[in-house]
């Protein structure tokens, strides 16, 4: 089954719920998709305190950043 098709048939089988069933899912699917998103930031920031933690990080005045950048 294609990626598409798999699609499709997900849609067809929403179209069938009420339309509070449907809502219900728009809020249920919002709600995982703003916790996964803030899961992902929170992996970030534990990689930015590492990198920072061991020196990984460069740090200067903006003129440092560009002289920096441009190597």
């Amino acid at each position: 089954m294609t990626q598409v098709s798999r699609f499709d048939d997900i849609l067809e089988s929403i179209e069938e719920l009420s339309a509070d069933e449907q809502a219900t899912l728009i809020d249920l699917i919002r709600h995982r998709l703003a916790e996964k998103r803030r899961s992902e930031i929170a992996v970030n920031i534990a990689q930015a305190q590492l990198e920072y933690e061991t020196g990984k990080v460069f740090r200067g005045n903006l003129t440092q950043i560009m002289d920096e950048l441009s190597k």
